[in-house]
């Protein structure tokens, strides 16, 4: 899956952002996260940027906003399903993701919110814990906007800056 969506980006250029936009958006949503290997992907984008010359800016957009509405949906679902989202499929294969998330959450606030993000197994969990918790929306929408972009840097800017610095 990995190598045929990369192939598929090389030879068409035009759904890079599109593609890169579901991925982040599947990385970033509870239910997606845990079976897409979107990081890989991602992290193989950024070399098509610098190998192929793709536009980074646009890719990068596509990425953060991706990220960014992952997280608010994932925010929502918890908002308005409480706990018992934890039941639903295929959270429910991961009993430890969303207590895990909670405890995360309660300790670090809207640190977490942002900090979450850069870490693979707090990823799919703190969104939904914040909803839980009921952390005020704009508080959560800052956090969100903010680590979306950097992590969107941070996920494309290593392949696209080794191939630049390789040439």
């Amino acid at each position: 899956m990995i190598d045929a969506t990369l192939a598929f980006i090389r030879d068409h250029e035009a759904w890079a952002a599109p593609i890169v936009l579901v991925l982040a958006f599947g990385e970033s949503l509870a239910f997606i996260s845990l079976l897409l290997p979107a990081t890989v992907i991602l992290f193989g984008v950024g070399g098509l940027i610098g190998a192929t010359g793709i536009g980074f800016w646009e890719i990068w957009v596509a990425a953060a906003v991706g990220a960014f509405l992952g997280d608010w949906l994932s925010y929502w679902f918890g908002y308005h399903y409480q706990h018992q989202i934890a039941e639903i499929w295929p959270l429910s294969r991961y009993p430890d993701l969303v207590p895990r998330g909670i405890r995360f959450f309660n300790r670090f606030g809207i640190a977490g919110v942002f900090f979450g993000r850069f870490f693979g197994p707090l990823r799919a969990g703190v969104p939904l814990a914040a909803g839980i918790c009921a952390m005020p929306a704009p508080a959560f929408q800052i956090a969100n906007a903010t680590s979306a972009v950097i992590w969107a840097t941070g996920i494309l800017a290593p392949g696209t800056l080794l191939f630049d610095w390789l040439k």
